[in-house]
């Protein structure tokens, strides 16, 4: 499926870091809820500002039509601080868990891996034992699916926890993780050739369609949600919109500039700087729009085959593609990516949210897929194999991954060194 994307991202038009953007920064971070907070105090406090179509939000009693979703006063992060008291654990598992929600995002990501934790924590802890509070008690927690690493490992703690049998739960699993992840049809074929009927293929399909992406972004309490952008499909193509219903139109007040300009005995740096102030803003708001439906263009025109109804076939996406694409630095992708969010089929969700790394340079392959891989080699394996074997292993299929990778990755999986298997 193609996806229809704006002429300027056609054109590889590249988006430099001017002096006016630097300006921007901090307009970049603000979501699109404190965007129209700060926009409305500078429209109050400036009087050559202007809203030319106006808006009001009643937060008690807003319309659906706003495309927004209201959270309550108490967030994602302190529920979950809250569950972790309500389970008596002990000082060291509370302690770790702490630290781990405080490393989740809004949509329930851990957004730093295992090692990092470690290092908040001063490696008090080694990764063995956060891993396991990872898996045993954060990955429990409601709503179920926070604690996930990427999409595959979200979706497995949700099927886990579903009240399905154990043979669909395994068939999703090897829908999962299987290698040939790209080609579905294949997959199907081989899994009806090992025995698993029609039905059943289709039963576990099903179960991992209905999985919530961004477990978090459901939560019923956290803050206001407004998705600055929307993608939809129209004919065979998608589109990408911004969303322009509930965003206040500003202008300057020309006829106000006019005459106070025009009754000025001098120049007036007061009156001057709110003019200038007033210019800046209409400015820096209509390039950081701009800019994050370029970046949320791409990112969309990247995973085309995860809005067709397939989360199996997200691919790998870094900071680095996206800033390299539209011609910003990756710190500025950053930014622009913090609380941004985009109305999908699938809800609404973080555009943070549809960014996985491989740990592989040569082949698109995420953190879960390769503890998967090192997990199926140490099964069948008759004789332990060192990580420099199973690294060499996996080479031949053309991953290039180094020895420490396949260390650091096979301690994830809780799998002891070949020295202690």
């Amino acid at each position: 499926m193609a996806i229809k994307l704006s002429k300027n991202l056609l054109q590889k038009q590249s988006l430099k870091l001017t002096p006016s953007l630097k300006k921007s920064i901090d307009l970049l971070q603000l979501s699109r809820f404190e965007l129209i907070k700060k926009i409305e105090k500078e429209i109050d406090e400036n009087p050559f500002l202007e809203k030319e179509d106006t808006f009001e939000v009643d937060i008690k009693t807003y319309s659906t039509d706003f495309n927004f979703e209201i959270e309550s006063k108490v967030g994602l992060k302190e529920s979950l601080l809250k569950q972790i008291d309500e389970l008596h654990l002990d000082d060291q598992d509370i302690k770790i868990a702490q630290v781990i929600i405080d490393c989740m995002d809004e949509s329930g990501q851990l957004i730093e891996d295992i090692e990092d934790i470690c290092s908040i924590m001063n490696f008090v802890f080694n990764q063995n034992k956060v891993e396991i509070v990872l898996k045993n008690i954060i990955q429990r927690l409601s709503p179920i699916g926070v604690g996930y690493r990427d999409h595959k490992e979200c979706i497995q703690i949700q099927i886990n926890h579903k009240n399905i049998s154990k043979k669909i739960k395994n068939i999703c699993n090897q829908i999962l993780f299987n290698e040939k992840l790209d080609e579905i049809d294949i997959i199907r074929k081989e899994l009806i050739n090992s025995g698993i009927t029609k039905e059943e293929y289709e039963e576990a399909l099903i179960e991992i369609k209905k999985c919530d992406l961004s477990p978090g972004l459901n939560f019923k309490d956290t803050k206001f949600i407004y998705p600055d952008l929307k993608i939809f499909k129209k004919d065979s193509n998608y589109q990408i919109n911004f969303i322009k219903d509930t965003f206040p139109i500003i202008s300057l007040d020309d006829e106000l500039v006019y005459k106070v300009k025009k009754e000025m005995k001098s120049n007036n740096k007061q009156i001057l700087q709110k003019i200038n102030d007033a210019k800046w803003l209409m400015s820096s708001v209509k390039k950081r729009n701009e800019t994050v439906q370029k970046v949320g263009e791409y990112i969309c025109s990247i995973q085309i085959a995860f809005f067709e109804n397939n989360p199996l076939k997200i691919k790998t996406l870094s900071n680095k593609d996206i800033a390299e694409k539209i011609g910003v630095h990756p710190s500025t992708v950053s930014r622009i990516l913090r609380h941004k969010y985009i109305e999908t089929p699938k809800g609404i969700m973080s555009l943070k949210s549809l960014l996985v790394s491989s740990v592989s340079r040569t082949r698109n392959i995420s953190a879960v897929q390769l503890m998967k891989l090192i997990g199926d080699i140490v099964n069948e394996e008759k004789k332990p194999k060192s990580d420099k074997k199973i690294a060499i292993e996996l080479n031949k299929k053309g991953f290039n991954l180094a020895r420490r990778t396949i260390a650091k990755y096979r301690k994830k999986n809780n799998i002891p060194s070949s020295r202690y298997r």
